[in-house]
């Protein structure tokens, strides 16, 4: 690993989150959990913050380039952002998921990595039906755009994979706290998984 190289990358990384973090604080300000959804929940910043820069020191053992260290950070701070809305009020605001997204789509015309594009529809589509079938209550319509956000960004395989770590790791939790027939906030179970995917695996 270069040692400065995963300095910088960290650094930015957790300004990143940070930024990110403090753009859904106020989101979530004046905003009530829904009804139907889950309960408030507490989030530990300073540790979203330190997971953003083992992201960022990771991400400098991949051969990245500029554009793509880039809209590494930026989604970094995205699903720290994503992270903290869904636990604190339940939402996954559209400018944590679509603003990303559509930088990375837009990368990927640059770059003609028609598989960032394909991957996002694929993944994207399952999960859909499930919003539609659901009504937006087993599956969100944020949560929607998160893993087509992850598609893009990882690949097919990774974003796949992903996904179905993060329905098993929910249902473990959900099991193990009692809370199988209690909505939960899934967005930050896909976060880890898509963190975790984008720190050690490149398509």
């Amino acid at each position: 690993m270069n040692a400065p190289a995963a300095i910088v990358d960290s650094v930015f990384c957790m300004v990143s989150a940070a930024a990110g973090i403090a753009i859904a604080a106020r989101i979530c300000a004046n905003r009530t959990p829904f009804d139907d959804g889950p309960p408030a929940g507490r989030v530990s910043v300073p540790l979203l913050l330190a997971l953003a820069g083992v992201v960022g020191a990771l991400l400098s053992m991949g051969k990245l380039d500029l554009l793509q260290i880039t809209l590494a950070v930026i989604v970094c701070g995205s699903l720290a952002a994503i992270w903290y809305s869904d636990v604190r009020c339940g939402i996954v605001p559209n400018i944590f998921t679509l603003g990303p997204l559509s930088l990375a789509i837009a990368a990927a015309f640059f770059l003609h990595e028609w598989w960032a594009i394909a991957s996002c529809v694929l993944v994207f589509l399952p999960f859909s039906i499930a919003a539609f079938a659901s009504r937006g209550r087993g599956m969100g319509w944020g949560d929607v755009k998160l893993v087509a956000l992850g598609g893009a960004v990882l690949g097919l395989d990774a974003a796949v994979l992903s996904c179905v770590i993060a329905c098993a790791a929910a249902v473990v939790i959900a099991l193990i706290r009692g809370r199988v027939h209690r909505p939960i906030a899934f967005a930050p179970y896909l976060v880890a998984a898509i963190g975790i995917s984008l720190a050690w695996s490149r398509p």
